[in-house]
């Protein structure tokens, strides 16, 4: 029998990650949306991130900026070159001026294979923004 876990009604499946660092909100905003941080979680881009606007990566994964509220979240389209379907990414940043939470999920994934794929992902990729985060507090 096939693994439900992160299986929704509505959204196929998904996956979930928060992680609280010791800095503030804007540390981590700024972080995550400088040049380097953008490589870090989403890959280099070819283009510019802009609203409403498609965006493709040097390793493959595109898709379009839905939301973008500056300081509090981003809302994407994300599709990786060897996936049929698109899922959405929402990355969240929550705090204050001494702590902050990043929570970050992704939906309409397409199975448990593409849940793991993504949870591996997303894993790696908070503890290198961690690692980068407190690199110069």
């Amino acid at each position: 029998m096939e693994n439900q876990f992160g299986k929704t009604k509505d959204v196929g499946f998904q996956f979930g990650i928060r992680k609280t660092f010791p800095v503030s909100t804007k540390r981590v905003w700024d972080f995550l949306f400088s040049k380097k941080g953008i490589n870090i979680w989403l890959g280099q881009l070819k283009n510019e991130l802009q609203i409403i606007k498609d965006y493709e990566t040097e390793n493959g994964i595109t898709g379009l900026i839905r939301v973008f509220e500056a300081n509090s979240h981003i809302r994407l389209n994300w599709k990786s070159t060897h996936w049929e379907n698109t899922s959405t990414v929402q990355i969240r940043v929550i705090g204050n001026q001494t702590k902050t939470t990043i929570a970050n999920h992704q939906e309409k994934l397409l199975d448990a294979e593409q849940r793991a794929e993504m949870k591996v992902y997303w894993n790696k990729i908070m503890k290198e923004i961690g690692t980068e985060l407190l690199r110069y507090r």
